[in-house]
């Protein structure tokens, strides 16, 4: 474990306020007229109004004795977190912005900001380096770090650090950078944990304190005016001022702004949630952080005797929306990345279904957080989110199971990608066809454009153009041996897509898309793998990853007039700014006239070892866009029929 600092960086400290000015202008009178000095505990604050330096002083004195407001970070248990609580990653973060070396996004290199720390400092052409930075993430680390080694150099830093932002920072035009609604309410909700951390410090002097709560009231008084509706930016601006409100009460609209923060989780709650448990940017990461900003501020308000506040159905949809990890990921606990998400680590979210076992009684998230350990096993294998348009279908709950998430549901805005239909496959501990992901936000409007394109995905395309979100399920039917879903997504004016998916034997996946309608044009079938080799067979329309250990997956289209196999362009990205080359591949048929449909029919088979032998076709006559279709497989020289019809 590396050791702290002992040189501080930096400019000699000068005040920010002089304890000696008078009247109502200066910094501490200021505060005392936010504040309602007749609260219990604030008498000598209030004696001394007409001295600033001596009140601000006793209220130092009366918040270091405070124990009436409680926080998830208490401050109480400092010696239990003695040498287990901040990571080696979070000592590192804190020892670099000892010398102002701050994170941004951490997707790049941290960035030296000046002796003199100039706050708008953006190395990158990506704006979410400058608007990550002043969201200050390193002072949760140097809190932290701080709480494990009791080393003063942090308290100090941290002190000097934000007294220096609130000074630079004033909210205004000039200052945009900083005070973006976001930004604000990530600040509200981390500056109380902070507080908790360094309170007891001696490095926390009455000036901090001043310019601290100073800058919290402005806080919360902008939030008050922003309410980003619909977005989970309004869940960040609500939690911001509930922190603040909660944790302060002593200010004289605490009370008004949590009960406006409470009012606004209690409407995003059915606002932004489904019935069915997904949030409805339908983006892995951004469903599980809203599921963070419906949490805490219900959590603040429970240790604080106001979780009377939110209505029983609250807490009974944040447990709804806990579902989704555990019924979505793949075994190994990774997720799909449509959207703007990232697959992430294996298991990343098994520590939150284990405090959500235990919070809402599931033994079924403790059986996946434990990979099986623990708990009881979920009662099923394949789950429709109807209104969210997802859906899961698995071979089993072994780490080695074959694993498909589709993706065919509303628009869900910015963080949405145009891709009804497509899915992700996993099977065997291998992420074999892998969604695309976003590769970036800002910075790169080129790049984030092309993997934000239909034909980019696992989905059918009219002439290479992007899709509408027009989705409709048609039928779910899963089974012992066989699971079916039938999804459409009317993709264009005048064609619409429609998608089989039958799960067969709980081994592999014939797969039906039928375009229908009077458009004409090329209508191509796009599918990718993950990165490495692959091998092509253009007599055969086969394609077939080619890793040497492990599992493959091969996907063969039924042959038919006028098909064609062509090789297209593969990038996937797991890593914000990071992309890499994949096989990627289409088949071609034309639509020459508006009478005529167009349908393929394909089989995707994970597979370890041999690759198996595939032969497929339709049995009798059936009209494209009929409501029945059976086809038979031959698999390895073993024949089976199977059919769907809703």
């Amino acid at each position: 474990m590396q050791a702290a600092l002992s040189i501080r960086a930096g400019v000699p400290k000068q005040p920010f306020f002089d304890y000696s000015e008078k009247g109502s202008n200066s910094p501490t009178s200021l505060l005392l007229s936010r504040l309602n000095l007749n609260a219990p505990g604030l008498e000598k604050v209030k004696a001394n109004t007409q001295n600033p330096e001596r009140a601000a002083q006793e209220l130092l004195t009366y918040y270091r004795k405070r124990s009436t407001v409680k926080h998830p970070i208490d401050r109480q248990q400092k010696a239990r977190a003695r040498g287990t609580l901040a990571s080696e990653k979070d000592i590192q973060v804190a020892n670099d912005a000892l010398k102002h070396i701050f994170v941004g996004q951490p997707a790049y290199p941290s960035h030296f900001c000046g002796d003199d720390i100039n706050w708008a400092t953006n190395p990158y052409p990506d704006k979410e380096w400058i608007w990550q930075l002043n969201r200050m993430t390193f002072w949760d680390a140097m809190g932290k770090t701080y709480r494990q080694t009791g080393d003063e150099s942090y308290a100090e830093a941290w002190a000097d650090q934000i007294v220096d932002w609130t000074r630079k920072n004033p909210r205004d035009a000039e200052h945009a950078y900083a005070w973006r609604s976001i930004e604000a309410g990530i600040r509200g909700h981390r500056w109380t944990g902070q507080f908790q951390y360094f309170i007891d410090s001696p490095a926390f002097t009455p000036e901090v304190l001043v310019a601290f709560l100073n800058s919290c009231y402005d806080h919360s008084t902008f939030l008050m005016t922003r309410y980003s509706k619909g977005s989970n930016w309004a869940l960040m601006e609500a939690e911001g001022m509930a922190f603040i409100a909660m944790t302060f009460p002593e200010f004289q609209d605490a009370e008004k702004w949590s009960s406006e923060a409470i009012a606004r989780l209690n409407k995003e709650i059915t606002n932004q949630v489904y019935d069915d448990g997904h949030q409805r940017e339908l983006a892995f990461g951004y469903h599980m952080g809203c599921i963070g900003w419906f949490m805490r501020t219900y959590e603040l308000a429970h240790l604080n005797g106001r979780q009377n506040a939110f209505p029983e159905s609250y807490i009974q949809r944040i447990e709804k929306m806990c579902e989704v990890p555990m019924k979505l990921a793949f075994p190994d606990g990774s997720t799909p990345q449509f959207g703007d998400s990232w697959s992430g680590k294996p298991g990343q979210y098994f520590g939150q279904l284990k405090e959500w076992a235990k919070l809402f009684n599931r033994p079924d998230f403790l059986y996946v957080a434990t990979e099986g350990k623990e708990g009881t096993r979920p009662d099923a294998t394949a789950f429709a989110f109807r209104e969210s348009g997802l859906y899961a279908m698995r071979s089993s709950w072994d780490k080695d199971a074959v694993s498909m998430v589709l993706k065919c549901g509303p628009d869900g805005g910015g963080h949405c990608q145009p891709d009804n239909g497509t899915f992700e496959l996993y099977a065997g501990g291998r992420h074999l066809m892998p969604d695309g992901g976003s590769y970036i936000y800002s910075g790169n409007p080129e790049g984030r454009a092309w993997f934000r394109q239909t034909k980019v995905h696992q989905t059918l395309t009219l002439n290479g153009e992007n899709s509408a979100y027009a989705p409709k399920l048609r039928l779910w039917k899963p089974g012992k041996d066989l699971d079916v879903l039938v999804i459409e997504n009317q993709s264009y004016p005048d064609l619409l897509h429609r998608r089989a998916v039958l799960f067969v034997d709980k081994r592999y996946f014939v797969i039906v898309d039928e375009a229908i309608g009077t458009a004409t044009g090329d209508i191509d079938l796009h599918f990718q793998l993950a990165p490495g080799k692959a091998v092509f067979d253009q007599k055969k329309y086969t394609v077939h990853s080619d890793f040497d250990e492990g599992w493959n997956v091969l996907v063969q289209t039924m042959p038919q007039p006028g098909l064609a196999l062509q090789e297209e362009e593969g990038q996937v990205s797991f890593v914000y700014t990071q992309k890499e080359p994949r096989p990627a591949f289409g088949y071609r048929l034309q639509k020459e006239t508006k009478e005529e449909g167009v349908r393929y029919v394909t089989v995707v088979a994970p597979y370890p070892g041999n690759r198996p032998r595939i032969e497929v076709r339709l049995v009798g006559q059936s009209s494209i866009g009929t409501s029945r279709l059976e086809i038979e497989v031959k698999l390895d020289g073993s024949s089976k029929r199977i059919s769907y019809e809703y």
